[in-house]
Order: structure tokens, then C-alpha cells, then sequence
């Protein structure tokens, strides 16, 4: 399946609409919905921009949301090339700059929690405030810690390339489902529409390949990482943590950036999005604001 020819998710939101752009060398799906203040919202594996349904309408009441799907999933471009986070963080800001948008908030999960990092380190004037959850910073103080037990048995399976993305063909939904329920709190899953959606955005030997590219540049980006936090994190960040990575990274943060608050979201897994929305926009309007 090509799913860049998928029929395209609607929203009841103000002003909901899917957009192309050309963007740093790709074409970069997005939606938009609201008016008002940019909010720019970076999804994670194995999820696309849909991981954001259930709070798009609610920001979109009085902010402009933007949620674009990362490079190599969803309806987005899946070029052989450009995973590592410094071009990861320029897609993002160009997307911005695309759209005319000098400044953002900008809130991710998952593997969109690395790219976010890296965006307020690179292109800091693009990131008014900053909002992260549910990720380990690779390379930095804390992940051994997090990962004493070791690395989760996935990344060394997505990383060798070519063999995840063919033994998984037509085990897609199979293989996604175990992540939606053993993630996510009392394994109560997502919900069957989210599901469905990340399971046709996934299915395919390409779609599978552009997801995984992400994990094949881990060892590459923990360096990039290190380099560009050597000065420090000066914007201002929230870190929420699930009942999966916890309190870990803002311990990580800790260290490292100028102005940092944390919250734990109880009786919540890994997809804080999805599972505690409601939870989701009480920080963000607190912190945002």
C-alpha cells in the first residue's frame, strides 16, 4: 500500500485542512486548524500527525496548530536519507519559515521529543516555549540509567536494515497492536480509530522502511546530541513523563537547561496524546500560557 495516497484523516476543528509543502528537500505533509498564537506539534513511532486528534480541536480554539508528519512516515516524503536530527530540526524549521511563522511553541512526543530538542538547540529563535514527553535524549547523562535494564529489544531489530521492514510485511497490524497494549496503562490500548489509522500508515515494505530509518541513526544522533547541548538549553520546557520513560528525562534536563519544570500524568502509558488527552491540555495551558 501506498500510503501517501491513503484517504486523508478529517478533524472537527475551526479551519481544519491538510497542506503539501516543499520543505528542505521534501514534500512534508501537515494539517493547520485555529488562528492565533503557532503551536507546532511533533509526533513520534509508531505514530503520525493523528497521535494529535484529540487535543487539535481544543488548541484550535484560540491557537494556530500545526502538526506535520515526520519525514519518511505518513503522507510525508520517505527519501533514503536525512534522518539524522540536524536535518530532522531544519525540516521543522523550515516548515515554520514555509509557513511564516518566526516563532513557535512546540510540543512533541516519542522520537519527536529528540527532534524538538534539537530544534530549540539549532534554531532557537524558532521556539518560544518548548514541551516534551515520553523520550530518553540519547547520548546525554541519565539514559544509562533509564536503560540499565538495556536498550528495548525493538531497536536493535528496526536497526539493521532491510530485515525488520520484510519480515513484518503483512504482520503490520500484528506487530503495531503489541505496542498500542503493552504501552499504554493497564493495556487498555488506543482507540480502534487511532489504530486503524497507524496501521494503514505503516503497512508496506516503503512505510515500514521510512519509520524505521529513524532508529538507524540512533548511535549517530546520541553524538549530535552531546555536541549541540554542550551550551546548554536556554529555552523555556516542560517535561511530562507516563508510566513508561517516568521522571527520566527531566532529570536529564536537569542539568542541562536554564528553566525546567516536571510533571508525572498518572494513570497514563506512553501515548499521553491519546490516553490523557485531557491531562495533556491542562499542562499545555498552564505552561503555555
Amino acid at each position: 500500500m501506498d500510503t501517501t495516497t491513503r484517504p486523508l484523516k478529517t478533524l472537527d476543528a475551526p479551519g481544519f485542512a491538510h497542506h503539501f509543502a516543499e520543505v528542505n528537500g521534501i514534500r512534508v505533509h501537515y494539517v493547520s486548524a485555529g488562528h492565533g498564537e503557532p503551536i507546532l506539534l511533533l509526533h513520534g513511532w509508531p505514530f503520525t500527525w493523528f497521535t494529535w486528534a484529540r487535543v487539535i480541536p481544543a488548541l484550535a480554539a484560540n491557537r494556530l496548530v500545526i502538526a506535520p508528519d515526520l519525514r519518511g512516515i505518513g503522507h510525508s516524503s520517505r527519501p533514503e536519507t536525512g534522518y539524522d536530527l540536524h536535518t530532522l530540526a531544519d525540516d521543522a524549521a523550515g516548515l515554520l519559515a514555509h509557513l511564516g511563522i518566526r516563532r513557535a511553541d512546540v510540543v512533541a512526543h516519542d522520537l519527536g521529543t529528540e527532534i524538538a530538542f534539537m530544534l530549540a538547540l539549532r534554531h532557537p529563535s524558532r521556539v518560544r516555549r518548548l514541551v516534551l514527553s515520553e523520550a530518553i535524549l540519547s547520548g546525554l547523562p541519565g539514559a544509562e540509567a533509564f536503560l540499565a535494564q538495556g536498550k528495548p529489544w525493538w531497536f536493535a531489530f528496526h536497526d539493521v536494515p532491510g530485515l525488520a521492514e520484510r519480515v513484518l510485511v503483512g504482520n503490520e497490524g500484528a506487530y503495531l497492536d503489541w505496542f498500542f497494549t503493552h504501552h499504554t496503562y493497564g493495556q487498555r490500548g488506543i482507540s480502534p480509530e487511532a489504530r486503524n489509522e497507524y496501521v494503514a500508515a505503516y503497512t508496506g515494505v516503503e512505510a515500514l522502511r521510512g519509520g524505521f530509518a529513524h532508529y538507524r541513526v540512533f548511535k549517530g544522533n546520541a553524538s549530535l546530541l552531546q555536541a549541540a547541548s554542550r551550551g546548554g538549553l536556554k529555552v523555556p520546557t516542560l517535561a511530562l513523563g507516563g508510566n513508561v520513560v517516568g521522571d527520566a528525562l527531566y532529570r536529564q534536563l536537569v542539568p542541562i537547561a536554564d528553566n525546567v519544570v516536571g510533571h508525572l500524568i498518572p494513570e497514563c502509558g506512553h501515548a499521553i496524546p491519546e490516553e490523557r488527552p485531557d491531562a495533556l491540555l491542562r499542562h499545555l495551558a498552564d505552561f503555555l500560557s
